[in-house]
Order: structure tokens, then sequence, then C-alpha cells
């Protein structure tokens, strides 16, 4: 057999991109176990410990590293992690897909973003980690360490929504840009949570896992419900840089005419 029919029946086959969000899932989930069972064990204190101090004033462990401006950033950034402020995101985005007309694909951003909260929680309780108590807490506490509930919310909520809105999106530079800010703002909150030294590093790293599998999860729901006609189809990408009323006249524009 050639190796050109060998590509064609595995791209008959298997759809490529399916393949590797489930490798990427799979690899986010034995991320999370693996790190939780070093947690557990203990073998990560030292090595949060260097980190967490590293956001500090190297003469006065008390105080965030940088001036004052830096650590109220840092508060903004959490804040973006916040239970209100996801919760309304999701309702922004719930309502955009229902005035597009994509019931389902609504429906599903709630039960995946609820279903993620309900996650986040039950791991909290099950692990129950201490919070740091190395230096002083730049935001207020209420819960478990591990994972961090803000970073596994942002992966979850900011990934979950980006990932389901830009399936309806028609111009792939719109699905690449809504994917890149969803990333980048989960780093921010992330990396907010240790620098206020409301978690370790750890949790961090534990709340990245379970919310990039959790989102990943769902795309891979969708995609297959979307094959039993269950939810909208994903839209048909569009060339970038193309009006759609521009595409639509060039398809029916006569041949050979001439503009008067």
């Amino acid at each position: 057999m050639h190796l050109k029919s060998v590509h064609q029946w595995v791209i008959q086959r298997i759809e490529i991109t399916t393949l590797i969000s489930a490798l990427v899932a799979a690899a986010a989930v034995w991320g999370f176990v693996s790190l939780a069972g070093e947690v557990v064990e203990g073998d990560t204190k030292g090595l949060d410990t260097d980190i967490l101090l590293w956001f500090r004033s190297a003469t006065d462990p008390q105080d965030p590293l940088g001036p004052g401006w830096i650590e109220e950033f840092g508060r903004d950034m959490t804040a973006l992690g916040g239970t209100g402020v996801l919760v309304m995101l999701t309702v922004f985005a719930g309502g955009f897909l229902w005035m597009q007309g994509k019931r389902r694909s609504m429906v599903m951003i709630f039960a995946a973003v609820g279903g993620g909260f309900a996650m986040s929680q039950l791991l909290k309780f099950g692990f129950d980690r201490p919070r740091p108590d190395l230096v002083p807490h730049g935001s207020i506490v209420y819960t478990a360490s591990f994972p961090s509930g803000h970073t596994m919310m942002s992966a979850v909520t900011y990934l979950t929504l980006a990932i389901l809105v830009a399936r309806v999106q028609t111009r792939q530079r719109v699905r690449v840009y809504l994917i890149a800010v969803a990333c980048f703002l989960t780093v921010l909150v992330g990396v907010s949570r240790v620098y206020l030294g409301v978690h370790w590093p750890t949790d961090v790293l534990a709340g990245w896992t379970a919310g990039a599998a959790w989102a990943v999860g769902w795309w891979m729901l969708a995609r297959w419900l979307e094959g039993r006609g269950a939810v909208e189809p994903q839209a048909q990408s569009i060339a970038d840089g193309r009006d759609s009323a521009d595409v639509a006249g060039r398809m029916t524009e006569t041949p050979g005419a001439r503009p008067s």
C-alpha cells in the first residue's frame, strides 16, 4: 500500500483534531493524578516553598515582590477567577448563543461550567489541603487549597466558553483569538493566586491541568453530540479577510460580466 493511500485511509477513519484532543485530555488527567499523588505524599513541599517565596521581597517575605501597583494588579487579575465574574461571563456567553439561535450550545455551556464548579468543590473537599501559612494572604479565602478553585474554574470557564463559542464562529482567526485570550486569562489568574500567597504553586498547576482536561472533554462531547444532531453543527470556516457577502457575491457572479 502506497504512503498516499495510507494517509487517505487514516484521514477517512480518524479525525486528527479529535485524536489530538483526546491525547491532550489524557495527558492533563495523568498530570493531575501524578501531581496529586506527589502533593499527598508531601514531596512538593520544598519546591512549593521556593516558588512561593520567589514572589516575595528578598529582605522581607511579608512584602510581595514589586511596587504597590503590582500587588493591586494581582488582585485585579485574581478577581477574573472569582465566582461572581465567571457566573456573569457564562450568562453573557449563553445570552449571545441564545440570540444567535444556538440554544443547545447555550445549554451545553451552562452544563459544562456548572459541572466544573461542582467537580472543583468535590476535589477541594477530598484533598482538604491547608492554605500556605508562610506569608500573609493578599486575598480573603474560605475553602481548602488543592486544587486552586480560581485557577481551575478559570480554565473550565474561559476555555470551555472559548472552545464552544468558537465552534459556531465562521472565521478561523476568530476561533484562534478566542482560545488564545482564554489561555492568557487562565495563566494570569493562576499566577496571581501564588503572587498573593493564597495558593501553593502545585495548587495552581493542578487547577490548570484539571480545568484543561474538563474543557477539552466537553469539546469532544460537543463533537460527538454534533454527529448525532443533538447540538448545532460547527460553523464552516470561511477565508480570513473576506466578508461573507463578498464570498457570496463571487459565487453568484456571472462569468464574463463587466461592471456597468
